[in-house]
């Protein structure tokens, strides 16, 4: 008899453990579903130069190198896709790309909508003006003036929120704004100072230049759809790492040269 309660233990406790290792297998299951996929879509656009634009069909700039780093260390792959700018913050709310990466500032009114990375660039806005303008030297001399801008960036905001009874005409792309202010059109632009720094030292030498100071000065971040809290968490441990191995200061000196203290 005791023998036989011997063995109904055994199996009772072997039962037990069945029905445990199925529930840790579930959970597993469950936390498996918080890991990173292989692949994740990463959307830009090619029009923001010296952080992202095609060369010879390519894809290059500073963001690109950046996400491409990101991704290795990281440990997954990743499709690249273009968009309009104004298109990137719909498109990563619908699920139709999973990161972006455009200089786009971080803003407590996107947070609402979309996740981000720890800031990996400190910006500001700049005004470009006409080589020969001598009427606009700072924000103030904006005021009722024709101001070029990108459609959805926070210099269109700015314009809007502190420049009294200035029009903003903003453009899907920056090389359209940039085009207004050397025609007449526009009197100024307002945008990412690395970006109208860029354009002034290459396309628009001799025909335009930087006045004023850095307004508003704003940080990028890497826009994730929101709530994949495993990829912002990996994706922010990786570029933490690239800061301390000296990767990212080699892809901000190809493309920037070197940083000054």
């Amino acid at each position: 008899m005791k023998n036989r309660n011997w063995k109904l233990q055994v199996s009772l406790l072997s039962f037990m453990l069945i029905l445990i290792l199925a529930a840790c297998g579930t959970n597993n299951e469950a936390t498996g579903s918080e890991e990173l996929a292989d692949t994740y879509t990463v959307v830009s656009d090619t029009s923001f130069v010296p952080f992202e634009f095609m060369d010879d069909g390519e894809y290059v700039g500073f963001d690109i190198d950046l996400i491409h780093a990101i991704a290795d260390e990281a440990g997954f792959e990743i499709d690249m896709e273009t968009t309009n700018f104004d298109g990137i913050i719909p498109g990563l709310q619908t699920g139709q790309f999973d990161i972006a990466i455009a200089g786009i500032s971080i803003t407590e009114d996107r947070k609402k909508q979309i996740d981000y990375s720890d800031p990996y660039y400190e910006s500001g806005l700049a005004i470009g003006v006409a080589a020969d303008n001598e009427d606009i030297n700072g924000i103030e001399d904006l005021e009722g003036k024709t101001i070029a801008t990108r459609l959805g960036s926070t210099s269109a905001s700015y314009i809007e929120d502190n420049i009294e009874n200035a029009e903003a005409n903003q453009y899907e792309q920056l090389d359209q704004a940039y085009l207004a202010v050397e025609n007449g059109s526009a009197d100024a632009i307002l945008y990412d100072a690395p970006n109208v720094n860029y354009y002034i030292q290459t396309q628009g030498e001799g025909s335009l230049k930087v006045v004023g100071d850095l307004y508003q000065a704003e940080d990028y971040g890497i826009a994730i759809t929101k709530g994949e809290e495993a990829l912002v968490e990996a994706i922010n441990e990786a570029l933490a790492e690239l800061r301390e191995n000296g990767t990212y200061d080699d892809i901000y000196a190809k493309w920037f040269g070197e940083p000054t203290e």
